[in-house]
């Protein structure tokens, strides 16, 4: 497994697809998977499309209205930003092809901040050979 961090904004997606992929090619895999995963309650992982920047500006607003201001009982004051993160998960899987990812054309992989600014640690793991 290796791991990077990532600094966020107070909320918003972080494209970290160059970060991952690089560790993919550095991994000699050549065939596999490529798991994603944040160890944060108030962060998540999503695969998306990366040619629009308004499609994650989209994706922000919808998981706004999903998930409204109500009077939440955790003391903290972030319980949206836990189920925020829930909604999107807590990792992704790429398959790995070519011995690279093998995504679509418009995809990326993002982290999800929902309780920032932050630094947020990125682990990943290589399956294959």
């Amino acid at each position: 497994m290796d791991k990077f961090t990532v600094t966020t904004p107070a909320e918003g997606l972080v494209d970290i697809t160059a970060k991952v992929a690089a560790i993919v090619r550095a991994g000699g895999v050549a065939a596999g998977l490529c798991h994603v995963f944040v160890p944060h309650t108030t962060a998540g992982v999503t695969v998306n499309e990366n040619a629009d920047p308004d499609v994650a500006a989209d994706l922000l607003a919808g998981l706004d209205k999903i998930v409204p201001q109500l009077p939440y009982r955790h003391a903290e004051g972030n319980s949206r930003a836990h189920i925020k993160a829930s909604l999107l998960g807590a990792a992704a899987t790429v398959p790995i092809a070519g011995g690279g990812l093998a995504l679509g054309t418009w995809q990326a992989i993002y982290l999800g901040e929902f309780d920032g600014p932050r630094r947020r640690t990125v682990c990943v793991t290589l399956l294959g050979g």
